[in-house]
């Protein structure tokens, strides 16, 4: 076996066709956008190289067959904020063998090692946990865009060669030809009419106020649950939308506002994975004639909720309802979607986890993230789940 790191247009290619040649006979898997996993490796699109450093590496075996292929990398706005420096790898992928797996986790261990790192969380994007995160072990069903989705057997790679569960995550299913509960709707109903507040959704008009107010939203309300925090920056919400403004829905997105002041917002995306399959990765001119029939066609029928958040002083108070409620309505003038995936919600969250169950969603499917001590002698300690209580 050999491993080689990616530093010239061949070594790239390699690294996306890596798992094209591993999943070529799994028809549930969806090709992501070559584009989109190389913004991630590009410092000039990827801003958390600005104050982080990313490695990626091939494995080819003895006959120079491609075999598998890691990253690895850190963020030193996070990465000593634990009680021991903390680096991450993803884009993990490889054969059904342990000694090819156990070597490029080692090459990405001996990496971070070279970078002070004394631990390494994975799978996990270098950047924002709402894409390329974590490890599907149950739901091997159709996966949402960006969502986690994996052979069965990388959960004994990773388990056997040492990884712990730093903490678990799901999926919630929900189905929206059917109604919702009528005493969520009731009590949904009761907060949206309360005076004072004021439930909008996003119009491209106003994406700047809305970036600014999903920014302030969100720093005030994930440190409350989510430790080793970086806050959000209203201009990486823009680039965010302005990336997925060709399936974006101005419906599928809201603020949530008291006396004119946001307090809560709530994003969700049609699943594009439901055109991505059909492209393989590529969006070149041809990809793009298949990309607007395929959208006009309304083959996109699932949405994919990546996030929903209240400031603390406002929860517990119906938000989340009435959030819910207005996608209903939404929905309703929208009949050809028939899903929504939530996706996904930490064990650290449960109150979140709370609020899809008591909508009707089902959960349909588990992740994991791992965390990998190097030093073996290390006490491991979970990742903590907030007292909300107080």
């Amino acid at each position: 076996m050999k491993i080689t790191r990616v530093t010239d247009r061949k070594t790239r290619r390699d690294f996306l066709k890596v798992p094209k040649k591993l999943y070529k006979d799994d028809e549930v898997w969806v090709c992501p956008l070559d584009n989109d996993i190389e913004a991630v490796f590009d410092p000039a699109k990827n801003p958390y190289f600005g104050h982080g450093e990313a490695e990626r590496w091939i494995l080819y075996d003895d006959k120079n067959n491609l075999a598998g292929r890691v990253a690895a990398f850190y963020d030193t706005n996070l990465c000593n904020t634990w009680e021991q420096p903390t680096g991450g790898m993803g884009f993990f992928e490889c054969i059904n063998n342990r000694d090819s797996a156990f070597l490029l986790f080692d090459t990405a261990r001996e990496w971070l090692k070279t970078k002070g790192m004394e631990a390494m969380d994975g799978p996990i994007n270098f950047g924002e946990n709402d894409k390329y995160w974590g490890l599907l072990v149950n739901g091997f069903t159709h996966p949402s865009f960006d969502i986690a989705y994996n052979p069965r057997y990388y959960q004994d790679l990773f388990e056997s060669y040492g990884f712990l569960t730093y903490y678990n995550m799901e999926g919630f299913h929900l189905d929206i030809t059917k109604p919702l509960p009528e005493r969520f709707m009731k009590i949904a109903g009761w907060v949206a009419a309360k005076p004072g507040y004021e439930f909008r959704h996003f119009t491209w008009k106003e994406q700047d106020k809305f970036s600014i107010d999903f920014a302030k939203v969100f720093n005030e309300t994930w440190p409350t649950f989510r430790t080793n925090f970086e806050p959000l920056e209203d201009v990486y919400i823009k680039g965010v939308l302005k990336k997925a403004k060709p399936i974006i829905d101005e419906e599928f997105i809201w603020l949530a506002y008291f006396n004119g002041e946001p307090i809560g917002i709530y994003l969700m995306f049609p699943d594009f994975n439901q055109i991505l399959k059909h492209l393989n990765g590529k969006l070149n001119l041809p990809g793009i004639i298949k990309f607007l029939y395929l959208r006009q066609r309304k083959t996109i029928t699932r949405a994919r909720g990546v996030l929903m958040g209240v400031v603390p002083r406002f929860q517990g108070l119906g938000i989340e309802s009435a959030f819910i409620l207005n996608l209903r309505k939404a929905f309703d003038r929208k009949p050809h979607y028939t899903e929504i995936e939530f996706s996904w919600v930490g064990d650290f969250n449960p109150k979140m986890r709370k609020i899809f169950i008591t909508v009707g969603s089902m959960s349909v499917k588990n992740y994991k993230t791992y965390r990998y001590l190097f030093d073996r002698t290390k006490e491991f300690k979970r990742h903590p789940i907030p007292d909300f209580k107080n």
